[in-house]
């Protein structure tokens, strides 16, 4: 072969080569063949985690505590991106309907890749007036059930040895909020339990990381009020309240292999409020 023959021959590989690396970056799900798990999904940043995690595409379960109805519509935008969706009626906060769950996911979809624990509930107030009712509803809910679910779940990524475990906290969990003390208490024992399960399951190739999510404009905090949101955007840099795809695209990030070294950190999404 003529050293011109040669020449034009390796170009022309290395282009398809080019092309073809370029193509899988551009137009390959980041999250295609996995499985993902979302808690308490049907709206907020639960539903667009889930919604974002299936674009990107993963199957996707999801959990809800009450209306199957708005459950199944949540079903339907999620498998409209072509993947498997399920919604499984199920209380995280309670330890032996987790150990359910983990096996209906397991169950249904064979594997679990990835599992985002959203689930959370506020019942704020001054401690002085706070009840013994509030602290517990918010410390089981909101902390206890990452507990559940990454127990349960630790087994089957173990056997994969693969998986990422993101834990939904708060810039609250952070810095604290007068009138949140057990939303503070539940958000900030979320992030050392993230640092701990990193350092126990990293030789397993299981990832465990913390979202610290900002003031986000959810169905939730439009019922906060003008004023109120107002006060709230003063300690914002952005000046604007975050979004739940704000949120998601973190999330997606700590799903995905693009974070493959990323473990047992904190990430803010909070418009620089914690800086």
């Amino acid at each position: 072969m003529r050293y011109s023959q040669y020449f034009k021959s390796a170009t022309t590989a290395k282009l398809y080569k080019f092309n073809y690396i370029w193509i899988k970056y551009f137009f390959m799900k980041l999250l295609e063949g996995k499985v993902a798990l979302v808690t308490g999904a049907t709206r907020g940043i639960g539903k667009g985690i889930a919604l974002k995690l299936a674009e990107n595409g993963a199957d996707v379960a999801f959990t809800f505590v009450s209306s199957p109805e708005k459950a199944k519509e949540v079903e339907k935008e999620i498998a409209a991106f072509g993947v498997k969706a399920m919604g499984l009626q199920s209380n995280a906060a309670d330890y032996a309907a987790a150990e359910k769950l983990i096996a209906d996911v397991n169950e249904n979809f064979g594997r679990i890749d990835i599992v985002v624990n959203n689930a959370g509930i506020t019942r704020d107030g001054l401690l002085m007036r706070m009840s013994e009712e509030n602290w517990d509803d918010v410390m089981n809910t909101n902390l206890k059930s990452v507990f559940n679910i990454t127990k349960n779940v630790q087994r089957t990524m173990l056997k994969q040895r693969s998986g990422s475990i993101i834990n939904l906290s708060s810039v609250v969990g952070v810095r604290g909020n007068a009138g949140q003390s057990n939303y503070a208490a539940s958000k900030a024992g979320i992030i050392g339990f993230t640092k701990s399960i990193a350092q126990e399951l990293g030789s397993r190739n299981i990832r465990c990381n913390a979202i610290a999510p900002g003031f986000i404009a959810t169905e939730m905090t439009a019922e906060l009020g003008e004023e109120t949101i107002k006060e709230w955007l003063k300690s914002v840099p952005l000046k604007r309240p975050g979004t739940a795809e704000d949120v998601a695209n973190a999330v997606l990030f700590l799903a995905s292999d693009l974070s493959t070294y990323v473990s047992g950190q904190t990430l803010n999404v909070c418009g620089a409020m914690l800086t």
